[in-house]
């Protein structure tokens, strides 16, 4: 019997991949009676240690944030910049970012860049480099969004919901995390995970069908949008689907 004909996949596995991938559901209100054990956090960044990277660089570190006056402060930064953006009428659906106070489970990612040299590059500084090195860029950060992101599967498997918070990369923003975690200016605070049991029942939130993102062969043009598509999505549907139980969404 050759190779072929023996495959069989594994349907039982695909399924319990896709409950859990389905039940990733965000949360931004934790339950502070209910604490995650450092058993569990170690678990979850044992997927994370797990993933794939480019050139099996692995440029990720986590860093595990248990110290509540560090969370506090943490909370802190990302509120006066919720505050920022309001002033500057960005007009963005902003949560409350208070809630990372009492996240029982909060690790902040840093990723390494100076792993772009790993990657094909030239360091030589010529324009050709620059094409280069945005390439290598996008390389790095998609390898730690595939580490982060088996840690959100690790901790939904788990039983846990999730808070992905972003939106942490400029430069104040690493001038004042860095010193509160002992991070070195070499590397950059990219992300922070939060997960812990839910203050309230989470809710799924609206999903692209699969013909509006699956293509065959060619691009189907009939899901290709202008700019102008895209700036009425966000002027008219944005706010509906980030923080809407998708069973609301018109």
């Amino acid at each position: 019997m050759d190779d072929v004909t023996a495959f069989k996949p594994n349907l039982a596995r695909y399924h319990a991949l896709m409950d859990v991938v389905r039940n990733r559901l965000t949360t931004r209100a934790f339950r502070q009676d209910i604490p995650v054990p450092r058993e569990h956090i170690e678990m979850v960044l044992e997927a994370a240690r797990h993933a794939p990277s480019g050139a099996n660089a692995q440029p990720w570190h986590y860093i595990v944030v248990t110290d509540p006056a560090v969370k506090k402060q943490i909370a802190d930064y990302f509120v006066a910049e919720a505050t920022k953006r309001a002033k500057m009428k960005m007009k963005f659906p902003t949560p409350n970012y208070r809630g990372l106070e009492n996240a029982p489970g909060f690790v902040v990612v840093a990723a390494d860049f100076r792993f772009l040299r790993a990657f094909p590059v030239l360091l030589d500084g010529s324009e050709l480099d620059k094409l280069y090195q945005a390439n290598a860029e996008r390389i790095l950060l998609q390898s730690v969004a595939a580490s982060t992101m088996s840690a959100h599967l690790a901790a939904a498997a788990l039983g846990y919901q999730v808070w992905w918070v972003t939106a942490i990369g400029q430069d104040d923003a690493q001038a004042s995390l860095r010193p509160l975690l002992g991070v070195p200016d070499d590397l950059a605070i990219i992300d922070i995970m939060l997960f812990g049991v839910p203050a309230k029942p989470p809710y799924k939130r609206w999903k692209k069908t699969l013909p509006q993102i699956m293509n065959w062969d060619r691009f189907d043009m009939a899901n290709y949008m202008t700019v102008e598509d895209i700036d009425a999505w966000v002027r008219e549907t944005r706010h509906k689907v980030m923080y809407r139980d998708e069973t609301k969404v018109d």
